[in-house]
């Protein structure tokens, strides 16, 4: 079983990289080191995460350890709504890669399709609770974000949280120079995303899933929401194979051909959410588990 996705570029994204949203700082660079340490080599970032400062400090530390060096990684990070505008893009990558202490990135994505109002605040609103978008739209954005592969700060392009028609709208830009080359979005059992996986795949797009394990830790978490970790049926599969339910959800998605990046924080469960190569679900299995969607969303988009 392939532990790469080959983009669009012929580059590799390893398969099962580690996510960092919600990962908070004091506790996320021990995990990239822990992470790292276990055979991670795609660390998924983003500068709204507030925490790239420290995931730049383990990935130095393991570089000056001499257990990776830097062509071994894959870092991926986002541009955030608020700094569409040309002039800003350019700043907030400069940013994220002092940050990360990096010269360049695997892949930078836009965060979310919707410009933002720019300024100090990740989500604006004005007196009474609105978020305040900006007229300056993604299109906009993507040509400075084309500038810095040109430049070398940047080895590729994505989006993420973007639909088909917001898809087609970037690929069908006059003068497009670079494609995306992955759209990030959540995808889980309750939310299968089959149709727009199947779109971008026709398209030559990677699909990189978030929130692979139904994102329990989320902040707008309610007691009565589904818990797919504790789904009867994952369980099920999960005893059948002498895994845990994360493994089950996470080889669902590998063996979708999707990169998957579950965030994980203890030692036990980024080695466990790695130890997804040595078993294979059934096609049955797999489709009892597409057969969960309920077009689902975990994860609240701004907007």
């Amino acid at each position: 079983m392939a532990t790469f996705v080959e983009l669009s570029t012929k580059a590799q994204m390893p398969i099962v990289g580690l996510g960092t949203w919600k990962s908070p700082p004091g506790q996320v660079k021990e995990a990239v080191k822990l992470a790292i340490d276990a055979g991670y080599r795609h660390i998924d970032c983003a500068y709204v995460y507030q925490n790239e400062n420290e995931v730049g400090e383990a990935i130095q530390e393991k570089i000056q350890e001499e257990v990776v060096r830097r062509e071994d990684l894959f870092i991926v990070s986002k541009l955030w709504p608020t700094f569409f505008e040309k002039s800003l893009v350019k700043e907030a990558c400069r940013k994220t890669l002092k940050d990360l202490k990096l010269d360049y990135l695997d892949i930078y994505l836009i965060h979310f399709p919707q410009g933002l109002k720019a300024g100090k605040d990740f989500i604006p609103r004005d007196d009474k609770g609105n978020i305040l978008s900006s007229k300056v739209t993604f299109l906009e954005a993507w040509e400075a974000m084309e500038e810095l592969v040109d430049e070398g700060l940047v080895k590729a392009l994505g989006i993420s949280n973007f639909n088909h028609f917001q898809i087609e709208r970037l690929l069908n830009k006059p003068g497009l120079k670079y494609k995306p080359v992955t759209n990030q979005v959540e995808c889980h059992p309750y939310l299968t995303q089959e149709k727009l996986i199947q779109y971008c795949h026709s398209k030559g797009i990677t699909v990189t899933a978030y929130s692979p394990l139904g994102s329990p830790d989320r902040p707008n978490a309610k007691p009565e929401d589904p818990s797919l970790l504790e789904d009867p049926k994952i369980k099920e599969i999960a005893v059948r194979h002498k895994k845990t339910p994360a493994q089950i959800l996470i080889r669902f998605h590998v063996q979708r051909n999707l990169a998957v990046i579950p965030k994980a924080l203890t030692r036990e469960h980024i080695n466990e959410n790695f130890q997804v190569f040595d078993f294979k679900l059934s096609d049955e299995e797999m489709a009892t588990i597409l057969s969960f969607n309920r077009n689902w969303r975990f994860g609240n988009i701004p907007g």
